[in-house]
């Protein structure tokens, strides 16, 4: 499998992953256990057709967007303020679903406030919608991996800068960049512990590591799937994804598992899917679910632009 296929799997996976949640979005667990999703559905929460996807990939696709420029956080951020005001990478035109601390943020953003300055940075504002669409980052040749988490880090801080986030955004990428480089799950997780532990004198991640340690435990595929958090903490969300990684076989398994864990559905499971994309492959996704993907052309698109870029 080369790093094409993987990053179009990844990209493709993340936005399956999260249509495959929209419809069930803070349905309960025990409410699924009892109509368990087998596959892409329509209309249900948010009242979107079949291939629907949030907020969680139009964000995701407009990093995605930016990775020629990435370093040039107001070109992010203007990208962030076109979805919301202007529908840019919308699945249907306009915005359906968007988190508090996400808004308040892109509304500084739009009213001038420097990026790294407009995320919430208080110990409450660390819901998962930087982690939500930080998958790109990982794709970036030629970074080292600290420079991957100060950017990763930097770009979390447009809408969520508390450290926790900011950290657990370098988590993420890091994980991708393994992922790409052909490591099996449990060693591209303990690569990703390793690293940023070695990585001890980043100020105030330093402190939040804590925080992770049961994400970067190798015996976290051990944990009964009955005590995996799936609402929005960001560190439950980081945690559920490579926990569903370690536990499935498949990215079919992956992704079904992740959605079925209930509560929030759709960022669990894109974050659940960009990662088992990238590590099965394009190829690995079910073309029956790909079939309604909304926009899969302008998608598609935009990997073939990424890629002939590299």
């Amino acid at each position: 499998m080369n790093y094409a296929d993987r990053v179009r799997g990844a990209v493709l996976g993340h936005a399956l992953g999260d249509a495959l949640g929209v419809p069930v979005e803070f349905r309960s667990r025990e409410a699924l256990a009892a109509d368990p999703v087998m596959g892409p559905r329509g209309f249900g929460t948010h009242r979107q057709p079949l291939g629907t996807w949030s907020d969680d990939t139009s964000l995701m696709l407009c990093l995605f967007s930016c990775l020629d420029r990435v370093d040039d956080y107001q070109s992010v951020a203007r990208a962030f303020v076109a979805w919301l005001d202007e529908g840019f990478w919308t699945p249907h035109g306009r915005v359906f679903d968007i988190g508090g601390t996400t808004r308040r943020a892109i509304d500084r953003l739009r009213a001038g406030i420097p990026p790294l300055e407009a995320g919430g940075g208080q110990e409450g504002d660390n819901g998962n919608g930087s982690l939500m669409r930080i998958l790109p980052l990982g794709f970036l040749m030629g970074r080292t991996d600290e420079e991957l988490v100060r950017l990763a880090g930097d770009l979390s801080s447009l809408t969520h800068r508390h450290p926790r986030s900011r950290l657990a955004c370098g988590l993420m990428v890091l994980a991708v960049r393994r992922i790409l480089d052909g490591a099996a799950p449990r060693e591209a997780i303990d690569d990703v512990g390793r690293t940023i532990r070695a990585m001890a004198g980043m100020g105030p991640l330093r402190q939040e590591l804590v925080h992770f340690d049961r994400a970067l435990d190798p015996r976290l595929a051990q944990i009964p799937e009955a005590n995996i958090s799936s609402g929005g903490y960001v560190v439950h969300t980081l945690e559920a994804a490579f926990w569903m990684l370690l536990t499935s076989r498949d990215y079919r398994e992956t992704v079904l598992r992740a959605v079925n864990l209930g509560e929030d559905t759709d960022t669990t499971t894109a974050v659940a899917g960009g990662l088992a994309g990238a590590m099965y492959g394009a190829s690995n996704l079910p073309e029956a679910w790909l079939q309604p993907l909304a926009r899969r052309t302008d998608i598609e698109t935009a990997i073939g632009t990424f890629l002939s870029s590299q």
